[in-house]
């Protein structure tokens, strides 16, 4: 049985991934300082990105993502494993992808796989210390 602490910080778990999806698909970057902490590491390679220190990856998110139309991710199932001021999470992703080139007809890109949170709890709250990508298929992704 879950006692009141876990169960709140499950919910303020729950809060920061959905954070973390709300920021990208809204391009709102410099929300994504109230899910990664300053020294963070973020691996993207996965799914063609980049990886490397949160500064560097925030600035690439900002000058990359904004080649898509829209984007909307689906954050699922979760796994949560709680100690102490710690936390592993690996989360179910969907995210579908509108490309519109300059020529030719929009194309929807799709990515389904895992996200893996290292979390630490900071004065402000959950905060991840490390996001690795992992990908399990894609869809419509030219290459």
């Amino acid at each position: 049985m879950l006692d009141m602490g876990e169960l709140s910080d499950r919910v303020e778990i729950s809060d920061l991934l959905t954070r973390y999806t709300c920021a990208i698909d809204r391009g709102d970057w410099d929300r994504l300082d109230d899910v990664f902490t300053p020294d963070a590491r973020i691996d993207y390679t996965a799914t063609g990105g980049i990886a490397g220190p949160y500064p560097e990856v925030k600035e690439w998110l900002a000058k990359v993502l904004p080649m898509f139309a829209r984007t909307q991710h689906y954050v699922t199932q979760t796994d949560v494993r709680l100690d102490g001021d710690t936390a592993d999470v690996a989360a179910y992703f969907l995210n579908p992808m509108v490309f519109e080139p300059a020529e030719g007809d929009a194309q929807l890109w799709e990515f389904g796989g895992y996200y893996h949170h290292r979390l630490v709890r900071t004065p402000a709250g959950w905060r991840s210390r490390e996001l690795v990508e992992e990908l399990v298929w894609k869809r419509g992704v030219p290459g």
